[in-house]
């Protein structure tokens, strides 16, 4: 599959911190970040930056060895389950850890009927959209800097008719309509950062998901990439479906992130089961031929969709075995044990999609070198630089001596 597209040509002019050219020159050009954003679910960096205990140390680094881009959770109800009080200081620590180790954060999700907070069902409904735009306001000001995307919604095609249990974000949407409430939410978070990451996330890839986003591209809502969930706890997708998927939602010409994916290493969900969360299990092992199985399938949808020029990243949901319907998901299992998925698709994002060269310059000093799109440090004996190669064309870059303690 061509991946071109992820490439840069780039002419480096190096020289000194005096402006000598550094001719003839022997440098290493190596990739220390993507700008593919390859991303997992970030909830078990919460208890180790939290509690720093040798369980999720071990996660943590593992994680870290892959992926450049994290989401943490919002959940209305888990993130504020008493109104005034909320798990700010864990979620804004994780966050900034995340970051300092060169990982994009993402926020999961702004406005959800699902795991929504109680205390808003005393409420009535014009109450209830006040206090959503406020909570929007805290979350997207408080954390702007640290977390700069966002799924502003989720969910929308099924919300206005969710009747497993009443709850105050289905009430206002019936009101609102989808449109209408999407257009507020989205309008708020982009007042609160207009420079912020803002998607649309859904589960429904059906022609209903493309007439929500027409209707609200058409209202003037501003978003920045369509989400595409893809939880395949009954089967993978396959490449046809895949590849139908994509072609749809390319015609808004928007970027797109596949926000939640994954895929099973062990007996597949029965096809009878309407909505996942339905299938409770006391155990759900994951099996040797499950994880070849499921190392494939990964490798396939990875291969396919990072050759897709409009796709941005793609998200596993589950790093670990067990984490949502005791599913076997990850990519390690429950003893943290690495499945044949995780050295796949290290192979991948580390290897065979990522650049570590060394070159020569010429007589001018200049090097030409073509690159995965991320970031860089250039090293030419003691002197050195970081630096990014996201498009094509020359760059000039001054080396500095390294500062050694």
């Amino acid at each position: 599959m061509d991946t071109s597209h992820r490439k840069v040509t780039k002419v480096l002019k190096l020289t000194d911190a005096q402006g000598n050219p550094l001719k003839n020159a022997k440098v290493g050009i190596r990739q220390t970040n993507h700008s593919f954003l390859f991303g997992c679910g970030a909830f078990d960096f919460i208890p180790y930056v939290m509690q720093g205990d040798e369980e999720h140390r071990q996660i943590a680094e593992s994680w870290l060895d892959i992926f450049n881009y994290g989401t943490l959770p919002f959940y209305w109800g888990q993130y504020e389950p008493v109104e005034g009080k909320t798990n700010r200081d864990a979620i804004m620590k994780t966050a900034e850890f995340l970051k300092s180790k060169g990982v994009k954060v993402k926020g999961h999700p702004l406005c959800w009927h699902t795991a929504c907070a109680d205390w808003l069902m005393q409420y009535d409904n014009e109450t209830i959209m006040k206090k959503q735009l406020e909570r929007i306001d805290r979350e997207v000001t408080g954390f702007k800097g640290v977390i700069d995307m966002w799924d502003v919604i989720n969910e929308v095609v099924i919300m206005p008719i969710f009747d497993k249990y009443d709850n105050a974000i289905t009430r206002i949407c019936k009101e609102k309509g989808r449109v209408g409430l999407i257009k507020e939410v989205f309008e708020r978070a982009h007042a609160d950062n207009p420079d912020a990451v803002l998607l649309l996330n859904d589960f429904n890839t059906s022609i209903n998901y493309e007439i929500l986003i027409d209707g609200c591209l058409n209202a003037g809502v501003p978003i920045s990439a369509i989400g595409i969930q893809s939880h395949q706890h009954q089967g993978y997708w396959g490449l046809e479906k895949l590849e139908e998927v994509l072609e749809r939602f390319s015609h808004f010409g928007l970027p797109i992130h596949f926000t939640e994916n994954t895929l099973i290493s062990g007996d597949i969900m029965p096809k009878h089961i309407v909505d996942l969360n339905d299938w409770q299990v006391d155990e759900w092992p994951s099996t040797p031929e499950g994880e070849e199985r499921q190392a494939r399938e990964i490798e396939e949808m990875y291969r396919t969709l990072f050759a897709h020029p409009l796709v941005e990243a793609i998200t596993t949901w589950d790093y670990r075995d067990g984490a949502w319907l005791k599913a076997p998901s990850g990519y390690i299992r429950l003893d943290n044990s690495k499945k044949p998925s995780y050295h796949m698709l290290r192979a991948l994002v580390r290897d065979e999609w990522w650049t570590d060269i060394s070159a020569v310059t010429d007589e001018n000093g200049f090097v030409t070198v073509e690159a995965f799109k991320g970031d860089y440090s250039i090293e030419c004996g003691d002197l050195f630089a970081e630096t990014k190669l996201v498009e094509d064309g020359e760059l000039a870059i001054v080396l500095n001596e390294i500062t050694r303690a």
